[in-house]
């Protein structure tokens, strides 16, 4: 009992003297943030919509696998890779005049990551028109539009219940796969993008290309060969599936010069009257493919969480921290039912993310997190969203408040905190009522975020009983 008693006093002492330093100190610990970055490039139209900057790429250890996912050779990779002859290459669609490459990309990704073991058609136009942010189909898109969707667990969803190109979308649709890892490359890394092929079936990315559809035109498009080379300095406005590579591809196929043999073999959304039926070769010397690639590296079944706990359905809007590369951020929940906490997600915005996921199971107010439980650790390559699962068993009771915290350490970055906020129309949509969010320099000193820096952080939690 005298044990459990100084306890108990030496927390009491240690909280009081944390809020004195935080009294004599406040925001020169505290300090604000210099504002939250922001940039989402927009494919279809090439516009800046001002939402997030996401880097590119993931991966962990340790993590179920999606249905069709195929281990990477013992070895260097092969010259030469078609997902069409692994029978992982997706069926060919047609956006035809809608703006929406980018969610027929997605969803074509999604179908691929499963096959050849499950033959899913996802629907695009769920993927379109359900979407957390405020653009309609003829106004274009980006990733991180698909990313919050999906992590999100608003889809994906069967094409047969939500058909492409009639501008409806039915409401109260069930997602039929939980996406739980995207992971994402930025830099134009052809090992790197080869080892997603492979591994995924395909993966999305963006290129520029002045042709609208298959009846046009463009002097940077061999049509007789089905071989595309971009070679200015235009953004990107279009995305495709990379669904393989040919290192022996002749460089004398493309309409322009380029210096070596090879390509990227790529599926297009504009029908199988395109290309060799939907498919064409871009040259790895295109000044944007394979720069910004997306994968979906954990497509599980539906039922593989019972309950998602989360505040941030726009997603990864911004970032936010201390000017450090070292930061604290945690959300606060309320069990709605009797189970387990089983694992969290959130974002690693750069490379070489570390973590350390963290939980108090009663939360009570800041100072509970001084009692916080350590219950995950690790790192991430590359940037994107993770779910990781916890290594504690942690018990929830209905009604009781639990709070998931994570340190996150982003080598280079200033604000390693993926944040969401209203910025601007597309983003019109987040609500900051709902949330309970916090930010700290050092994990002892917190800042409600939402109150304070009018954001909420991305972070969710996963029950199953």
């Amino acid at each position: 009992m005298i044990e459990k008693l100084q306890k108990l006093l030496a927390v009491l002492l240690l909280g009081a003297a944390v809020w004195l330093v935080c009294d004599l100190w406040g925001e020169d610990i505290l300090h604000t943030v210099d504002g939250l970055r922001q940039r989402l490039e927009n494919t279809e139209t090439g516009e800046s919509a001002g939402a997030i900057e996401p880097d590119r790429g993931i991966e962990s250890d340790g993590i179920p696998e999606s249905a069709g996912e195929t281990k990477l050779p013992a070895g260097k990779l092969p010259a030469c890779y078609d997902s069409r002859e692994a029978g992982r290459a997706p069926t060919v669609k047609n956006q035809g005049t809608l703006g929406t490459c980018w969610a027929v990309a997605a969803s074509s990704a999604l179908e691929a990551a499963l096959l050849p073991k499950e033959g899913q058609v996802f629907s695009a136009d769920h993927i379109s028109l359900r979407n957390a942010y405020g653009k309609g189909q003829a106004e274009g898109g980006a990733y991180p539009m698909v990313v919050s969707y999906l992590a999100a667990w608003l889809g994906p969803v069967a094409e047969a219940d939500d058909p492409y190109g009639d501008g409806v979308s039915p409401e109260g649709l069930a997602p039929v796969r939980h996406v739980q890892e995207m992971q994402l490359l930025q830099e134009k890394d052809l090992t790197a993008v080869k080892q997603l092929i492979y591994r995924c079936g395909a993966i999305q990315s963006s290129l520029y290309m002045d042709m609208e559809d298959s009846a046009h035109s463009s002097v940077y498009y061999n049509e007789f060969a089905s071989a595309y080379c971009y070679e200015g300095e235009e953004a990107a406005n279009h995305d495709v599936l990379i669904i393989g590579w040919d290192d022996t591809y002749p460089k004398s196929k493309f309409s322009v010069k380029v210096k070596r043999d090879g390509a990227f073999i790529c599926q297009n959304s504009w029908g199988e009257d395109f290309g060799e039926k939907g498919v064409f070769y871009v040259s790895y010397e295109d000044a944007l493919l394979g720069e910004n690639c997306m994968a979906y590296t954990r497509v599980e079944d539906a039922e593989n969480y019972k309950n998602i706990y989360q505040t941030d359905l726009c997603g990864w809007v911004g970032q936010i921290g201390y000017g450090s590369e070292e930061c604290w951020f945690a959300n606060v929940y309320t069990a709605e039912e009797t189970g387990r906490l089983l694992a969290a997600g959130f974002y690693a915005t750069d490379k070489n993310t570390e973590y350390e996921v963290y939980v108090a199971e009663d939360y009570a107010g800041t100072l509970s997190f001084l009692g916080k439980k350590k219950a995950a650790a690790g790192s991430f390559q590359n940037p994107g969203y993770y779910t990781v699962e916890l290594q504690e068993d942690i018990h929830l009771e209905k009604g009781r408040r639990f709070a998931v915290a994570v340190k996150l350490r982003t080598p280079g970055s200033e604000y390693p905190v993926a944040a969401e906020y209203a910025a601007d129309e597309d983003s019109k949509n987040i609500t900051l009522e709902d949330g309970e969010g916090y930010l700290s320099s050092n994990g002892i000193l917190w800042k409600r975020t939402e109150d304070a820096y009018g954001c909420n952080v991305c972070l969710k939690a996963y029950t199953g009983d």
